[in-house]
């Protein structure tokens, strides 16, 4: 048994079915735009994580210098 109860067999017989249709240039170009927009994915989503760790970080300097005010007024 393959990959989810289909043969190796099988996925061999669908692979030379979808290279006879689509050409083997064709499906080099569809690889090449799946690869470009995982890798753009990918770099969002790192932009995404780093944005928002800076945002922690400069939440969290914000409530020290409000804390800091605050203990100089009551001082």
């Amino acid at each position: 048994m393959g990959i989810g109860g289909v043969s190796i067999g099988s996925l061999l017989i669908v692979l030379v079915i979808v290279m006879l249709l689509f050409g083997t240039k064709r499906l080099r170009s569809i690889g090449g735009d799946l690869g470009g927009a995982l890798s753009g994915f990918k770099k969002a989503v790192r932009e995404s994580e780093e944005s928002t760790e800076a945002l922690a970080l400069d939440s969290g300097l914000g409530a020290q210098k409000r804390q800091t005010e605050k203990e100089e007024l009551v001082s």
